[in-house]
């Protein structure tokens, strides 16, 4: 075997929790190499998810503000108009741009690329994993010769003691309704839509469904959310999900709650789309279906089973506290295991892989990774919910302040929403904070690090927050968990 394709590490995607890990295992010494299929670094994240997305809702907020809100500040101005087409080129910029900056880390560190798929195949009379990897054709995509006679795929061989799958997950599709790119879509193509669809139904009330939701209904489509369940975002405290609710409601987006898709016709570019609500069935008309039920793990076409790797009912890859699966010197991280698909919680999975394989004690605080819904106003947590608290028996107090009566929220007009904190009853550790509110994305970063350390609600109120701040709302709902609250 060549010495060029021998390594120390190969990690098998290059999404948050790959790439993270690969930069990490360069630090540590280990001579890396990814294998990624897109011809860009950062995974479902960076390309198609998290960022784009987030490039949107930005975007869409401010179009939004200037149409609705601009007068209320004194701000008056000619009615915006939406150039969809130069919206999509900054978010494709801000894509280029980080993925861009990962591929210059990859240099940096010394990171080999491979750019293509992987499959395992075993392990070599040395002892060393094999992936085999079939490289991507490097010749353009619209080169007519290539399109008519596809050049043959070029195969290569490498080789590592360790071996870390991470290559994250798919959309779920709706039973008997697949995606065709067009009418029924995944969020790859509801991030690019060419135009702004009259009507856009969303099947799915989770952090997808409700974020692209979001997105459209700022921008001028009707929308229409259809959960199966009776409300939205079951995981999330549901005193924080109905206030979320009851707000984008107000702002035009409509829900049916305890409704089923049981099936889409397409007609020409548009669609009928059938539901039973309880009530019958019932049909709607529409431009585009957005499917956000749900992701799967991509844990097929590895060879996985080929060498005995173990998969759950869900087909994650089974892992132990090192995250190595049932094969020595195979690991899995990210979406490919237990746990909540979120790119953070990848990333930070990356990190403790690779510095456990370098003999380290790292370990994931799973208890203490925040969640966020990027809707405005937004919706974060971190912790257990006041549900799940009183299912489990454990006694607690609860602190809450509203942004109605921040002096920072008055100023920037945005009042909705409130921080709650949930605080053991006898030793005042914190168990929870849920925070709908603008900017709980960057507020609930406090949160999680006072609970990191073993926090109480008592701590965060003798911390001295910048006045006037957001984060005072933080600090006064600490206060209202011994009924001190200054300015509730």
């Amino acid at each position: 075997m060549s010495e060029t394709n021998s390594f120390d590490l190969i990690i098998i995607g290059a999404g948050p929790g790959g790439y993270v890990a690969a930069i990490r295992a360069s630090q540590l010494g280990m001579k890396v190499a990814v294998v990624e299929k897109r011809t860009t670094p950062g995974g479902v994240c960076l390309n198609e998810g998290c960022i784009p997305s987030k490039a949107l809702l930005d975007s869409s907020e401010l179009f939004a503000m200037a149409r609705d809100r601009f007068a209320l500040h004194g701000i008056v101005v000619d009615s915006p108009h939406l150039d969809l087409r130069t919206m999509m080129l900054r978010k494709e910029d801000v894509v280029k741009k980080l993925t861009d900056g990962i591929a210059y880390l990859f240099k940096k560190n010394k990171i080999e690329r491979f750019h293509g798929t992987a499959v395992l195949k075993g392990v070599n009379p040395a002892g060393r994993h094999q992936v085999e990897v079939a490289l991507a054709a490097s010749s353009a995509p619209n080169d007519l010769q290539n399109l008519l006679d596809p050049p043959a795929r070029t195969f290569v061989v490498i080789t590592a003691p360790k071996v870390i799958l991470a290559t994250g997950s798919e959309a779920s599709a709706l039973p008997g309704i697949s995606f065709d790119s067009n009418v029924v879509v995944t969020a790859r193509e509801a991030l690019s839509f060419e135009y702004v669809p009259e009507h856009l139904v969303v099947a799915g009330a989770g952090f997808i469904g409700l974020e692209l939701g979001s997105v459209w209904r700022r921008l001028g489509a009707q929308v229409t959310v259809m959960e199966m369940l009776p409300q939205i975002l079951p995981n999330m405290d549901r005193q924080a999900a109905d206030t979320l609710y009851r707000s984008l409601r107000k702002q035009g987006i409509q829900f049916k709650l305890s409704t089923r898709i049981t099936g889409v016709r397409k007609i020409g570019s548009k669609a009928i789309v059938q539901f039973n609500s309880g009530a019958g069935s019932e049909e709607v008309d529409c431009d585009k279906v957005l499917v956000a039920v749900g992701r799967r793990s991509l844990s097929t076409g590895l060879g996985l089973e080929e060498i005995s790797v173990s998969l759950d009912e869900a087909g994650r890859v089974v892992v132990d506290d090192s995250y190595q699966s049932s094969v020595p010197g195979v690991y899995a991280i990210g979406d490919l295991v237990a746990g909540p698909m979120l790119a953070h919680k990848a990333s930070e999975e990356g990190v403790a892989c690779v510095e456990r394989m370098a003999g380290m004690t790292t370990r994931v605080e799973y208890e203490f990774i925040p969640g966020v819904v990027y809707t405005w106003p937004e919706a974060s947590s971190v912790g257990m919910t006041e549900e799940q608290l009183k299912t489990a028996g454990i006694p607690f107090r609860s602190g809450r302040f509203n942004f109605a009566a921040l002096g920072r929220a008055r100023c920037m007009d945005e009042t909705e929403g409130f921080v709650k904190i949930l605080a053991h009853l006898e030793n005042d550790r914190i168990l929870g904070v849920h925070i709908v509110g603008p900017r709980a994305s960057d507020l609930i970063s406090e949160a999680a690090t006072v609970m990191s350390f073993g926090g109480t609600a008592r701590d965060i109120a003798l911390i001295c927050h910048a006045h006037p701040t957001l984060s005072e709302a933080l600090r006064e709902a600490a206060l209202d968990v011994h009924k001190e609250a200054i300015h509730a």
